[in-house]
């Protein structure tokens, strides 16, 4: 049976990666994206040149209706989502933790957090073997700010991805017997743009020596973590949190 996986986040970085490497193993994959249009369409063009099927879907994964209507709209493309990779996630601007504001805070919790969990529910509503599904696989992604704090910078990103390391943990326990592995991965510093949109494109010059093997890491390379835990070379592999991270 073909696999289908549905990718949040996926027109740029880690995303794209990861949607690229997924379609390479012959599943369908669906971009789902925010505002990136362009990307994610030319994304989509990039897989099917390479014989791959891929679908482009609009949606703030904080909106409950965009996130049922991703899931409605690949399910009629390609059928029941067999892997969903949970990537969606933004920053704000550094600043103390003084200086945010309550708006901030609940942005950072919708997208990071409640994004997470509407998509973890959706896909569990489809692949749990309770529900007459036939199993499948989630990956979450974390942050090693989840561990390190991001003090200074973004910690109230870091308490939104200590909150996804938790559910992780609580869901995968929860559904394992129903034939649905969650696991997660959480990426240190790595070459995206991310780090312009919170206001420091200068960031992993500035704190590259502290990352031990000496370089900042790839996309792809947090990307191959991804397709490896969706995979059944994975099987054993449930409630964790894997780092790659270089160490740091």
């Amino acid at each position: 049976m073909r696999k289908v996986v549905i990718v949040t986040g996926g027109s740029r970085g880690i995303g794209a990666a990861a949607a690229r490497l997924i379609a390479a193993g012959g599943a369908a994959v669906v971009v789902n994206y925010g505002q990136a249009r362009e990307a994610a369409e030319r994304l989509v063009t990039e897989i099917e040149a390479i014989g791959g099927e891929a679908l482009a879907v609009q949606g703030d994964v904080a909106n409950e209706d965009d996130v049922l209507r991703l899931f409605r709209e690949t399910e009629e493309r390609f059928g029941r989502p067999s892997g969903l990779v949970n990537n969606a996630g933004i920053i704000q601007p550094q600043m103390r933790f003084e200086a945010m504001t309550a708006e901030r805070f609940r942005r950072i919790v919708d997208v990071n957090l409640i994004g997470t969990l509407l998509c973890a529910r959706e896909a569990v509503r489809r692949m749990s073997t309770a529900n007459g599904g036939s199993g499948g696989v989630i990956v979450n992604l974390s942050s090693v700010a989840a561990r390190l704090g991001a003090p200074g910078e973004y910690v109230d990103y870091a308490a939104s991805k200590g909150a996804v390391d938790s559910f992780t943990i609580g869901l995968a326990r929860e559904v394992a017997a129903e034939g649905i592995r969650v696991n997660a991965v959480r990426p240190g510093l790595i070459e995206t743009d991310i780090h312009a949109s919170g206001g420091d494109p200068g960031r992993i010059d500035r704190l590259r020596s502290s990352i031990p093997i000496g370089r900042e890491g790839r996309p792809k390379e947090v990307a191959e973590a991804i397709v490896w835990l969706l995979s059944d070379a994975a099987s054993y592999v449930n409630g964790a949190i894997l780092e790659v991270t270089g160490g740091r």
